[in-house]
Parts: structure tokens; C-alpha cells; sequence
């Protein structure tokens, strides 16, 4: 009787999550009902999995809407049903336009139309009208009580009682922007969309038998089923034209590539190799492995830089297809950690390209694999769901009742403001149910569809400003069904290493072979590099944190850099697991006792000296010391993220996880230990495999640091810096001896550029200067060579006077050699405010006017401000810019020799990290550098940090005990204030000679 039910997924409408929807249909004593969000399916295959667990045969349709108008409902006879009303909606969302009142001709689908919307047209032999209980009095006035055959019930649900149509209109009113007190009655449900027991509903309809009957008729004929679990591969099955030929090309591939990554296969390569395809071959993967594979081929025929990771990067044949660089034999990778016989959840490959080329990849990959399914469209960018988080449902909460900004504020702090009026608990109550709820569709971050059925079968399709269409469901959904998404990603860090490469080619002629990565591995600079933390600029291995460790266990190997790159994650942190490890790589005594202590655990994690680092470790863990399946195992390890745990099958494992150990013998004390670890981290922490991929990328990014310092510097600023501010890049830039040049009209392009060693900083990098401007700029010294000055410059280049103000004190104009005083001038002679000089061509050369100044003053000081205004930090120290000469002397490097000691000493703020203790209490990590331009680390603790906050960027001097740990040197802070800096009017105010 219920055939039209709302799940939160009908957004800012419904309030019921997919679980409670069929909990509450089962306690009020239904045996069936309809899902139909309004223009949404995004809890149709997450409905679908669960029926079956209520007894419920799983039926879903669409509310199709026009805003909250409801046009009629398509309900899915069956799959194929399922599939016409998805691509109706997907259609519409696409063309962003209104259904029409009447619906289309569906085959497989019944259409039902709200008795308010029917204006007496022929019906077809599919199509209902719905009558809710509120219609029941006037129906027998109406024409359509004459046709009882067509009558069906249509009582929507969209919440369970009171409170949840409380926040249904709170909802609304978020949505339309609007008070509650205005909220429109046309723009909200009514009580009456509250679920009824099954026999008050019947009771209702009561005197209405045939309504009762066709109902229950329409009921019965629909039913949808999908295939879940680990067999459930529904990706395209064919690469090629069938499984047998994808399988030989798979295998020919990875023999063709065997001499390229082993010139002396071993034994161990070969059986890994036959193992692999084995697998793969018995799971259906392989054209999983050729689609990867042909998207990294089209990446090297365009020359587009990339880096495979994650579990796959635990393959040897993703290795041998050049998907992943990382070699599984060397670091002996775990295999089943990817794939294996018994895991249910898909294979997943993470391709990271650089942020210039992702784009075209997507493309490719869209045009490709659409090509070989025509007309059908089987490849789609993967759904997420946008939730209402906390700060800013209060926010909207608040707008709603009509609350000021300040006292919004408070309640987003509610904690230090206990004094909250009645309105205020009435947002905080309301807040508490509302936080987590879906509020609107967005795209996963990378995740991209290639399915074999047309994606239409699972889903509808939203079409979002990227321009490809993307599922309403999100990963969690496409790996229950079987739908396994290929990660296509972009970093920053791909573009440093590929633009540094054209950049040193440039500049000093040599090609460098990136992926001759073994090499590195034993270069001397690039371990020395590593050993001493000396990685600003460089992928993964440049934060306080990560320089930190790096510096406390003196890696430098690539071993060492691959438990580094999970060890750092925050589970592994927060565990205490990091510290354990630092100390058990630095002292064999402690090894020793550590394995004393958990023999058992230490036997099963002896690369790791016992402490769990990997994710890998937990399956291993879970598998061998607990006596979980594989597929328990790794359910586990998944289980731990929030989106997992939600789920009953992750309380059964960890029940299972302990009922296991206990019957194993395993002491109390110890299971609970070794579930902590667990628990702590294991969704944070990396496979061993995706840490081996980040390694690889760091030491390729360690060796142009080692040997090509400035160009990689120079490519670094240009694809937006790392870590830290571009301040910091050019600062190291200076350090490996690099002059540094402000921006040039004849010299810089848009970007910086490197000639020897000077670096021209970049047009782009001058704050306000229009991308118009600057192109015009740099077309015409294209065109017609550099400018010799101003007046030339104004001739041959249309701006207006302000664009032409902020060249001149950038110092574009340097080349002139006048100062910016007389330059001002100059241009204002020139241009006339607020007029942008239109360019024409000019037959005859016209008489440029001239005038005679006095002698103009240049201080060094007007460049500096000018710096920090226009670039944003200033070329010049900024020891240099202090009103005083910093109080302290000492260095950096002289903190070693006061260690235990309270010492003072000066430093430039670069980074603050924000963090609290268990207890909740605010504390700080700082960097700094010192004068002498090297690092200072900082420890901020709850006293200190409240006692003496930072108060803004600059120049600090920082008291407090000198602590070192490892060779590492740390200083905590007791006290700090900030250095006044000059007062720049007071210090260039020149007087006219």
C-alpha cells in the first residue's frame, strides 16, 4: 500500500536514512512498499542490498517533481523498468528542464499520477491515479472516481513523526533560503506524509475495497534484483572480444615488458607472475587490468607524467604493464592485500597524473570506452553525497530563525558559551538531528565508471559543471554491486617533476631518465638529502612532521622512506604506534624486548619490529593471529572507516575477531592491545604498496632536488609551491645560490623562468595584474621584441594606468634603470587615469613630450613593502624589515650545543599546526626559520599556547627549553611575541632634493 516512500535522499525533503526507512515500514506492519525519491536513485542499490534482511522484496521508482510539485511516480516493474525511468530523469537533468504533466510511454515501468494533476486524459494500461487519504472525501465528486480500475493508493511517506517533520521544514526552508516564519505552505509537506501503521492505512481506504485491490495488484507485479558481492563484476567484462583474449593479451603484455623491468628474471618472478594471472583470470579481472593499462599507454604517447598506486602498486603484473612502478618482488608486497580468491570488494588502481593533464585523460578515457558501447552510455564520473556538517548547519539553522551573525557564532561555539537562550537549544537540538543528513549530490574526487550494462540498469545520471555525466550513488553503493572504479587523480607534485624536467633540459641541456629509479635509490647526494631531512620542495617528505621523522630515524634508503610514508599517517600517530617504531629502529635493546614481550605479534610484523605499520598488517594480523578468512580480514581493515562501520557485517567481524582469539588461547590483555592498534589506525594508514608508490615519487623528486636544485625550484613556484607558502620555495632557491629577480617586461614570462642561475619571477605572480593584460604583454614582445621603455611600452601595448602602476612597482620596469619614483611620474604623463590606452598603429612617429624632474630618492625599503604587497612576501629578509635588530643572535644549528637549556632565539614564522591534547586543550606545532635561514621547530603547549597565542606573520622571538630526541632539536616554547616591524611612512619619507 505504500508506493511512494522518501529516504533523506529526496534532499532538503525526506529524513529517513535507507536503514530506518525499512525498519520503520517493518515495525508498522508492512510486508511491502516502494522507495521513490524525489528525482534521485541515490538509495535504490543501497535498498535494494538491504530488503531482503526485512523481508521485503525490493521495489523502487522516482517521484518525478517539478521543486516540490509532484508530477507523478514511475514505479520499476523490474530491472528493465528500473533502467527506463533512470534514463528519463537522467535526461531532464541534463537538459535542466520541467517534466511535462504527462509522463512518456514506459514498457516496464507503472506510472502513477496524483488524483490533483489528472485532468481527465486517457490513461494508458500502465499508468494509475493516485488518491492519498486526504482526497478520500472529495473523490467521489470528482470524474475520476468513475474509473475505480485505475485508482490506486498513494499515501506518501517521508518521515516517522513529529520531530522529523519539524526538521523536514527546517530543511525546506535551508533550501529555499528563507525564514521559517515565510516558508510558503506550496514549498512543504504536510503530517500527513508521516508513516502510518499498516492497519490505520487499510482502515482508511476501508471503504474504497478496489483501491485496496489494485494497490496490492500493482505491488505484486514489481520486483528488482541485483547480483552483490565478490562475484558481482559488472565493469566491462571485454577489453578485447572475449575473456580468453583479453587473458593472452594480458599475458603476452606482461612478457613483452619482462625485460624492461627484469633483465634476469628469477624464479620467484615467474611463479609470482603465473600466480597473479591465475587469480586474476578466476576473479574476471583481466580487463580490468587492460583498461588501466591502456589509459597509462595514451599517457606516454602524450607524454603526460604519472604515478600508479595504492593496493595495485602490490602487483606484479601492473608493474610489468608500467601501470605502477613499484617492484612487489623486492619489497615483498602481499598480493592478496590487492586481490584474492575470497575478498568480496573490488580491485582499485589509483593513477595519479599532474593537474595540467588530468583533464585529458578523463576526456580520452569518456571518448575511448563510450566508443565500444555505443549508443549506450557506460562510463560515468562516480557520485558522492554533500552532507550538512556541523559549523555549517548551525549556520543555517540560524539564518532560519532569524539569528544574528553573532550569535550564531556563539552557537557553533556553544562549549564556551553555556548561557544559550531557548532559540539557541532549539537550533543545537535540531542541529544534532540534521548534522550528517545528505544536502545535495557532488562528484567523487577522482573515481570514474566503465560499466558493462549500461550505467542507466543502476543509477540515473546528474550532469555537473565538469561536463561528464556522474552516478547519483556513491563508492560505497558501486562496490557493493560489483561496479569498481578507476581512480584517475592529479597532483601538484607530478607537474613539479615534469615542467622541472623541460626546465633543466633548457637550461643546462641534459635529459634526465625519471624512472631509472633504482639508481636513486643508491645515489649518495639523494641519500644524503634524506638522512639529513633536507626535502623542502619535494613530494610527500617536505612537511615539519614528515622532516621530523625523517630526521629522528636518519632514514636513507628506500625501505626506510616507504614505512616512513604510512608511519606518518594520523592512525599510526595517534596510536602511539610512530614513537614505538622510531624507537625500535634506533635501539636494538628495545627490539629485543619487544619481542620478548608479544612474541607472537612481533614473529608476524619482524620487518616492522612488531608495530603495525601497513594496512596489510591488519589483514595479516587478523588472518594469522586471529584466525579470520581473507575476506574477513579485509572486511576489517575496511570496516574501520566511518562509512563502513556503519554496517552490521563490521560488528560481526570484530566479534568474530574476538571470539577467535579467545578460543586460540590468546590472553585477554593482549587481544585487547592488538584491537587498539587496529582500531587506531588501520583506515589511516597506507598498504605497503601505496607507500612503496609515494617512496618512488619522493626519491624522484629528491634526485632533481640533489642535482638540479634551482630548476626544480623554479618548477616547484610555478605549479603553486608544496607544503609551504611560495615564500619559502624562492627562500631556497636563494640558499642553493640563486639570484633572485623581480619580475621583468623583457625578461619574465607569465611563469618563472631560469637562465644559469638567475630566476625571473613570473608576471602571473603580481597581485592584480589582469591575465589580459599580462597576455597582451608578452604577445607583443613576441611580436615585435623587447620594450625599451615606458613611452614605448604605453605605445605598443594597450592598459590602463593602474595595471601600468602595478608593473612599475612590481619593478617590471627595472630595465630602465629609473627608480619607481621617477617612473611614476613618467607614466602619469603619459596615460590618463582610469582611461585604458586603446593601441593603434601610427603612421608617423609622434613627439614625445619630456620633462625635467629634481632628483627622486629610492629607498631599498620601498621595494620591500612593494614586495609584500604585490608578491605577497618581501625578496629581501625579513630580519631586514624590523624596527629593532633582533635581540637574539643565536642560530639554529647552535641549538644542538644548549640542549636541556631555556635559550631565546629569533625566528621567522612559516607554518602553525593546530591540534589538542586528549583532555581537549588547544596546543601548537610551529616552523620558523632563523636568521641564518635554517629551520626552527617549535612545541607549543596548552599553557604556553593560551598564554601567548601567535598574533599574525612575522618575525618571533621565542623563549623556552631546547629538547632533543634522535639528533632531532626541538624547542618548548614557555613565551614568544612578535617583532615590530618598521613604519613605513615614517621610514621612506623622502624629501624632495
Amino acid at each position: 500500500m505504500l508506493l511512494n516512500c522518501h529516504t533523506w535522499f529526496s534532499f532538503c525533503y525526506g529524513t529517513m536514512p535507507v536503514e530506518e526507512l525499512l525498519s520503520e515500514v517493518k515495525r508498522q506492519g508492512y510486508d511491502s512498499f516502494v522507495l521513490t525519491d524525489i528525482n534521485n536513485t541515490s538509495a535504490c542499490l543501497d535498498a535494494i542490498r538491504q530488503a531482503g534482511q526485512y523481508g521485503f522484496t525490493a521495489r523502487v521508482g522516482i517521484d518525478f517533481r517539478n521543486g516540490v510539485k509532484q508530477q507523478y511516480v514511475g514505479i520499476a516493474r523490474n530491472n528493465e523498468g528500473f533502467r527506463e525511468l533512470n534514463e528519463h530523469l537522467s535526461l531532464h537533468l541534463h537538459d535542466r528542464k520541467d517534466f511535462d504533466a504527462i509522463a512518456p510511454a514506459f514498457r516496464h515501468a507503472y506510472i502513477v499520477y496524483p488524483l490533483s494533476a489528472y485532468k481527465g486524459w486517457t490513461l494508458r494500461e500502465n499508468e494509475f491515479i493516485g488518491v492519498a487519504i486526504k482526497d478520500l472525501p472529495s473523490l467521489p465528486f470528482l470524474p475520476a472516481c468513475k474509473l475505480t480500475h485505475k485508482l490506486v493508493a498513494l499515501q506518501t511517506v517521508s518521515f516517522a513523526g513529529k520531530r522529523q517533520y519539524n526538521a523536514h521544514r527546517l530543511l525546506r526552508a535551508i533550501d529555499k533560503n528563507t525564514l521559517l516564519s515565510k516558508l510558503a505552505p506550496a514549498e512543504q509537506g504536510t503530517m500527513a506524509e508521516t508513516l502510518l501503521h499498516r492497519d490505520e492505512l487499510y482502515r482508511a481506504y476501508s471503504g474504497w475495497p478496489g483501491i485496496i485491490q489494485n494497490t496490492e495488484r500493482l505491488l505484486a507485479d514489481c520486483g528488482i534484483r541485483f547480483e552483490y558481492g565478490k562475484l558481482a563484476n559488472k565493469n566491462l567484462k571485454c577489453y578485447t572480444d572475449s575473456p580468453r583474449n583479453d587473458m593472452e593479451l594480458l599475458r603476452s603484455e606482461c612478457l613483452n615488458n619482462l625485460a624492461y623491468r627484469y633483465s634476469h628474471p628469477s624464479q620467484d618472478v615467474l611463479e609470482r607472475i603465473e600466480k597473479e594471472l591465475d587469480v586474476i583470470g578466476q576473479r574476471n579481472f583481466a580487463s580490468y587490468f587492460l583498461i588501466n593499462w591502456d589509459i597509462v599507454n595514451y599517457a606516454r604517447h602524450k607524454n603526460y607524467y604519472y604515478v600508479g598506486r595504492g593496493s595495485g602498486a602490490n602487483s606484479i603484473i601492473a608493474y610489468l604493464l608500467r601501470i605502477t612502478d613499484v617492484d612487489p618482488i623486492r619489497l615483498d608486497l602481499y598480493f592478496e592485500r590487492f586481490i584474492n580468491l575470497y575478498r568480496h570488494n573490488a580491485p582499485d588502481f589509483d593513477i595519479d597524473f599532474s593537474w595540467t593533464d588530468r583533464e585529458d585523460i578523463t576526456r580520452y578515457i569518456f571518448s575511448e570506452f563510450n566508443k565500444k558501447s555505443r549508443p549506450c552510455q557506460r562510463t560515468a564520473l562516480l557520485g558522492s553525497y554533500n552532507t550538512f556538517r556541523h559549523d555549517a548547519v548551525i549556520r543555517e539553522l540560524g539564518k532560519v530563525f532569524g539569528l544574528p551573525p553573532a550569535e550564531i557564532e556563539r552557537l557553533q561555539d556553544a562549549e564556551r558559551y553555556p548561557d544559550i537562550d531557548e532559540m539557541g537549544r532549539l537550533v543545537l537540538n535540531y542541529s544534532r538531528l540534521i548534522h550528517g543528513f545528505p544536502n545535495h549530490l557532488s562528484v567523487h574526487s577522482s573515481g570514474i565508471i566503465i560499466s558493462q550494462e549500461p550505467i542507466t540498469a543502476y543509477t540515473a545520471l546528474s550532469h555537473p559543471p565538469k561536463g561528464f555525466p556522474a552516478t547519483q550513488f556513491s563508492m560505497l553503493e558501486a562496490e557493493d554491486i560489483g561496479l569498481f572504479k578507476f581512480d584517475i587523480l592529479s597532483q601538484r607534485g607530478l607537474g613539479k617533476i615534469k615542467d622541472a624536467l623541460s626546465i633543466v633540459k633548457e637550461n643546462t641541456g641534459r635529459d634526465v631518465d625519471i624512472h631509472k629509479v633504482d639508481d636513486f635509490f643508491e645515489d649518495k647526494k639523494v641519500r644524503s638529502l634524506l638522512r639529513e631531512a633536507k626535502a623542502i620542495g619535494c613530494f610527500y617528505v617536505e612537511s615539519p612532521a614528515m622532516r621530523m621523522l625523517l630526521a629522528k630515524l636518519r632514514a636513507e634508503n628506500y625501505l626506510d622512506l616507504v614505512a616512513a610514508s604510512s608511519i606518518i599517517r594520523p592512525g599510526v600517530a595517534k596510536s602511539g604506534m610512530m614513537r614505538e617504531y622510531i624507537v625500535r629502529f634506533r635501539e636494538k635493546e628495545l627490539r629485543e624486548k619487544a619481542r620478548a614481550q608479544l612474541p607472537e605479534l612481533y614473529d608476524l610484523l619482524q620487518e616492522t619490529y612488531g608495530v603495525m605499520v601497513y594496512q596489510e598488517d591488519v589483514i595479516r594480523v587478523a588472518h594469522i593471529f586471529a584466525g579470520l578468512s581473507l575476506a574477513d580480514a579485509d572486511y576489517l581493515r575496511r570496516g574501520m572507516s566511518w562509512k563502513f562501520r556503519e554496517r552490521n557485517e563490521f560488528w560481526r567481524v570484530r566479534d568474530k575477531f574476538f571470539a577467535n582469539c579467545r578460543a586460540k588461547g590468546h590472553n585477554e590483555k593482549l587481544i585487547q592491545d592488538i584491537w587498539t592498534q587496529i582500531e587506531s589506525f588501520a583506515n589511516f594508514a597506507f598498504s605497503k604498496g601505496h607507500s612503496a608508490s609515494y617512496a618512488v615519487e619522493s626519491y624522484q623528486a629528491l634526485y632533481l632536488k640533489a642535482y638540479y636544485p634551482l630548476e626544480y625550484m623554479v618548477a616547484t613556484l610555478n605549479n603553486g609551491g608544496g607544503f609551504y607558502r611560495k615564500e619559502l620555495y624562492v627562500h631556497e632557491a636563494r640558499l642553493h645560490g640563486a639570484t633572485i629577480i623581480r619580475p621583468c617586461l623583457n625578461a619574465s614570462d607569465a611563469h618563472c623562468t631560469i637562465k644559469g642561475k638567475d630566476i625571473y619571477l613570473g608576471l602571473a605572480m603580481i597581485s592584480g595584474l589582469e591575465e589580459e593584460t599580462m597576455l597582451n604583454i608578452l604577445r607583443e614582445r613576441d611580436r615585435n621584441g623587447p620594450y625599451a621603455d615606458t613611452y614605448e611600452f604605453c605605445k605598443r601595448v594597450p592598459i590602463a594606468l593602474e595595471q601600468l602602476r602595478l608593473l612599475v612597482r612590481a619593478g617590471a620596469f627595472s630595465f630602465t634603470g629609473k627608480n619607481k619614483k621617477e617612473l611614476l611620474w613618467n607614466i602619469h604623463t603619459l596615460l590618463r587615469p582610469a582611461v585604458k590606452k586603446e593601441h593603434r598603429s601610427e603612421l608617423f612617429e609622434v613627439e614625445r613630450k619630456s620633462w625635467t624632474l629634481p632628483p627622486l630618492t629610492h629607498f631599498s625599503l620601498d621595494d620591500a613593502f612593494d614586495d609584500i604587497e604585490l608578491l605577497g612576501f618581501p625578496l629581501c629578509s625579513p630580519f631586514e624589515l624590523l624596527q629593532d635588530k633582533p635581540p637574539s643572535s643565536l642560530t639554529a644549528r647552535q641549538l644542538h650545543d644548549h640542549a636541556g637549556r631555556t635559550v631565546s632565539i629569533a625566528g621567522y614564522l612559516v607554518a602553525i599546526k593546530h591540534t589538542s591534547t586528549i583532555r581537549g586543550d588547544r596546543m601548537h606545532f610551529g616552523t620558523f626559520i632563523d636568521q641564518a635561514g635554517d629551520w626552527i621547530d617549535t612545541v607549543h603547549f596548552p599553557p604556553s599556547a593560551k598564554a601567548f597565542p601567535f598574533t599574525g606573520p612575522g618575525c618571533y622571538l621565542l623563549t623556552g627549553k631546547v629538547t632533543e630526541e634522535y639528533g632531532f632539536v626541538t624547542l618548548e616554547v614557555d613565551r614568544m611575541k612578535r617583532l615590530p616591524v618598521i613604519d613605513r611612512e615614517k621610514a621612506i619619507a623622502a624629501p624632495v632634493a
